[in-house]
């Protein structure tokens, strides 16, 4: 079992009330590969939602309490993101996901590189609160832009 982003197969839950919806990802879900979650939706946050970036570091600093998730009005949402990965992790625990597909670049589920805080759309190293949270637990994380490789291999 797989755990999606759910904006990558359709569902209009990013923060712009959209999606990015991919075809090869959406047939995993088809087939019963797959399970949807929205870390934002499952953390309390709405859709659509002012744009989030993490300010002083990346996910792994937030679970730390070492950095912040702001909006761009300056206001604090740490707390959803931690929740929503929370819940995420839950959601994989009870099915035994082992990898997950993860929206790239977002303050939650972006992996490896994520915006800086600027709200410039400058990107740094890092991964978001959920990819990061997945991470440590064991999950291999991919994103829309890597997953074709590895789930070739097993499908």
């Amino acid at each position: 079992m797989i755990l999606i982003s759910a904006c990558l197969v359709g569902v209009d839950c990013r923060y712009d009330g959209g999606s990015k919806r991919i075809d090869e990802i959406e047939k995993l879900v088809k087939e019963g590969k797959a399970i949807l979650v929205c870390p934002e939706q499952l953390g309390g946050l709405p859709t659509p939602r002012i744009p989030c970036e993490i300010k002083d570091g990346d996910g792994s600093k937030v679970l730390e309490k070492g950095a912040r998730v702001l909006n761009k009005e300056g206001e604090d949402l740490t707390d959803s993101f931690v929740k929503g990965a929370e819940e995420t992790l839950k959601i994989a625990a009870l099915y035994g996901v082992k990898k997950a597909i993860l929206k790239a670049r977002s303050p939650s589920c972006g992996k490896n590189r994520i915006y800086d805080g600027s709200f410039q759309k400058l990107l740094i190293d890092g991964d978001g609160v959920t990819a990061a949270l997945l991470k440590k637990h064991g999950i291999l994380v991919l994103d829309e832009e890597d997953f074709r490789e590895y789930i070739e291999k097993e499908y």
